[in-house]
């Protein structure tokens, strides 16, 4: 799936992604500013949570209830410089709950996901229109 998109089209986006996805596990790569967090605020907002929704930068981990009670995790791993960071978080713990998984910046953590994770390509094409890819 590929789809080009401005913020006023997040929504739909969002619901785009949810609908198609073959893996609660999915992963957002991108440069810095290219809309990762507020494209993931979007679909976790999709799900009902009514919490504000932040980026896990420096927590690494945030966690949210939806409103059919399922788990969902927003991870950020930009800071990780050792895989043995997301090891000690008990990242394999987390992806053996069935919750879903929103990861920023897996790259650091290549190594320790699960294969069937879906890769979400983010790419900047101008001021406020972005390019998404999902593999």
């Amino acid at each position: 799936m590929i789809i080009t998109y401005t913020l006023n089209d997040l929504s739909v986006v969002a619901k785009k992604i949810i609908q198609q996805a073959k893996s609660k596990i999915l992963l957002f790569n991108g440069e810095m500013g290219s809309g990762k967090t507020t494209l993931i605020k979007e679909i976790i907002k999709q799900f009902g949570v009514n919490d504000n929704i932040s980026s896990p930068t420096f927590s690494l981990v945030n966690e949210y209830l939806s409103k059919q009670n399922e788990l969902i995790y927003h991870f950020d791993f930009y800071r990780i410089e050792d895989q043995e960071e997301a090891l000690a978080i008990g990242i394999e713990d987390y992806f053996n709950k069935n919750a879903w998984c929103f990861i920023e910046w897996p790259k650091n953590a290549k190594n320790l996901l699960p294969l069937d994770a879906i890769e979400i390509n983010i790419l900047i094409i101008d001021d406020g229109i972005r390019k998404l890819e999902v593999r």
